[in-house]
């Protein structure tokens, strides 16, 4: 069996998404959006973990 080839598939579906448990994923959107990682956090929690939504609700 030939080893799985590696693609970019699935990575740009992976960027439009913010996982609101990761430390550096948090700690990314905070710096890019100048926003403090508690308010990434209630915004995750508040509308979901679209990358999108989550910068507009942060007001960038």
């Amino acid at each position: 069996m030939a080893a799985a080839k590696k693609t970019a598939r699935g990575r740009k579906q992976d960027r439009a998404r913010v996982a609101g448990g990761q430390k550096y994923e948090v700690r990314y959107e905070s710096k890019k959006t100048r926003r403090s990682a508690s308010a990434v956090k209630k915004a995750v929690k508040k509308v979901g973990n679209s990358r999108k939504r989550v910068e507009k609700r942060l007001g960038r």
